[in-house]
């Protein structure tokens, strides 16, 4: 009998593998059917290597503008149902190494809108956009989570393409302070930036000083840009420099890049850098990332006066092109 059974679990165990592993692949076809994006990213992103990852830690600041007032935790929403950009995983590394280097925040990564719910949302304090392009709440409950979260005293910070959000939910859009609307200057052009406000806590990184990069920068739809009523300015593009301001002829004049504002009791900074994978490895950008995401936890104090409000703002504009 002990034979027959053994003859029989040995004819009959390839067949009961094959058909697990059938059931496998059928459960795992079905979940990318059930959400296409699992494998839109799985087409786009691609591991990083070890140079990039060291790269990525050195531009990190090793000391903090901000000591934490307490323990932070960040969530990082990433998901993308328009354009998916690559540098996605480098801005994941990116936070990843500032909360493991600086110590200013514990992180969490989220691709699926079911984070969205007071209940999940009530062990952060600051929400990340990064790169996020076209997100549509799933159910009205999870829009009024993330705007309940910031209106009651949460931060949310933003990476270049969270401006391209929100267009079926414009209370959510507004909050952010625009949405895309073309990027006349491309990802491989090196442009001109000046600091709207040189001495903002938040521009420390540049040292007072405009300044060129290499990035991909966006213009605003004029219908639901909120404008500098709202945003206290950080940097925009320096239209002085006839590299920048010949990319447009009918155009706006005035190209807000970062700005911060209030949102209720809540905190939002957002920063238009972030398109190319190698912004992440600037230290100069990286630390005005980090500063940002520090002011929307609540632990970087910082003016977010609307800039038509604000009394003596000195810029500074970018030097000539060499």
């Amino acid at each position: 009998m002990v034979v027959q059974l053994k003859s029989f679990l040995v004819r009959s165990l390839p067949v009961l593998l094959l058909a697990a592993f059938s059931a496998s692949a059928t459960r795992s076809v079905s979940a990318q059917e059930a959400d296409p994006w699992i494998q839109k990213k799985t087409g786009r992103f691609k591991p990083l290597t070890e140079s990039q990852q060291q790269q990525i830690a050195a531009a990190v600041p090793a000391k903090l503008a901000a000591k934490p007032k307490k323990d932070r935790r960040v969530l990082v929403f990433y998901r993308c149902e328009g354009f998916i950009h690559t540098s996605i995983p480098h801005a994941n590394e990116s936070v990843k190494q500032m909360a493991e280097k600086t110590g200013a925040f514990k992180v969490d990564f989220a691709d699926t809108y079911d984070v969205f719910t007071a209940d999940r949302l009530a062990k952060y304090d600051a929400i990340l956009l990064n790169n996020t392009t076209h997100m549509q709440f799933k159910e009205p409950s999870q829009r009024d989570a993330f705007l309940d979260f910031i209106a009651k005293g949460g931060g949310l910070a933003g990476f270049h393409a969270a401006s391209d959000n929100f267009n079926r939910h414009p209370d959510c859009l507004a909050i952010v302070g625009g949405t895309f609307a073309g990027h006349p200057w491309g990802a491989g052009g090196k442009w001109a930036f000046k600091l709207d406000d040189s001495k903002h806590v938040l521009n420390a990184a540049f040292e007072g000083k405009g300044f060129w990069h290499t990035d991909e920068i966006y213009q605003y739809n004029p219908q639901s840009y909120v404008g500098t009523g709202v945003l206290r300015v950080l940097v925009s593009l320096d239209m002085n420099q006839e590299a920048v301001s010949s990319r447009i002829k009918d155009g706006p004049r005035e190209v807000p890049v970062s700005w911060v504002r209030t949102a209720g009791k809540g905190r939002v900074f957002y920063t238009n850098f972030g398109h190319r994978e190698d912004t992440f490895a600037n230290p100069v950008i990286v630390k005005h990332m980090l500063d940002g995401i520090q002011y929307a936890l609540g632990d970087l104090a910082a003016d977010a006066t609307p800039t038509d409000d604000a009394a003596d703002l000195v810029s500074a504009l970018a030097p000539a092109a060499k």
